[in-house]
């Protein structure tokens, strides 16, 4: 068997595991948006709330690594799950409603290929740089 081959950005996915996590974004998207959609919520509330965790971005105007940590915190699945367990054991109903959409939110993410944020710049994520290449520097001539 041979060994996979190394990513160009270490700590980034490539081929076909970029693909694969993708549409597992896509699965939490679709699938926390069916369950919001059986729990009869108000989509008013869906639509107010559903890029709320993108104001994680303000953590960016403090730098590359509060920027990052901010972001990766409103990004991970851990928040919203404790929100949901949280919301059954003190039986707050609307916990649960907040964590479908965060989630769906994550999965939106994650569908279009924006991942967790290393500290070095936005663009570099577990899903491999975002945006658009740098241009090659121009060759300087003596």
């Amino acid at each position: 068997m041979s060994e996979p081959s190394q990513p160009s950005n270490p700590g980034a996915v490539t081929g076909g595991m970029t693909s694969l996590l993708r549409a597992e974004g896509a699965a939490l998207f679709l699938g926390t948006t069916l369950f919001y959609l059986i729990s009869d919520s108000p989509w008013e509330l869906y639509a107010i709330l559903f890029f709320a965790p993108d104001l994680g971005f303000l953590g960016y105007l403090a730098g590359p690594r509060v920027g990052a940590l901010v972001y990766n915190a409103l990004h991970t699945t851990i928040a919203p799950l404790l929100l949901a367990v949280g919301g059954l054991v003190i039986l707050w109903p609307i916990a649960g409603t907040i964590a479908l959409i965060w989630l769906a939110h994550i999965g939106f993410d994650r569908m279009l290929g924006y991942g967790l944020k290393y500290g070095s710049s936005f663009h570099d994520t577990h899903l491999g740089r975002i945006g658009r290449p740098k241009p090659a520097a121009a060759p300087t001539t003596t």
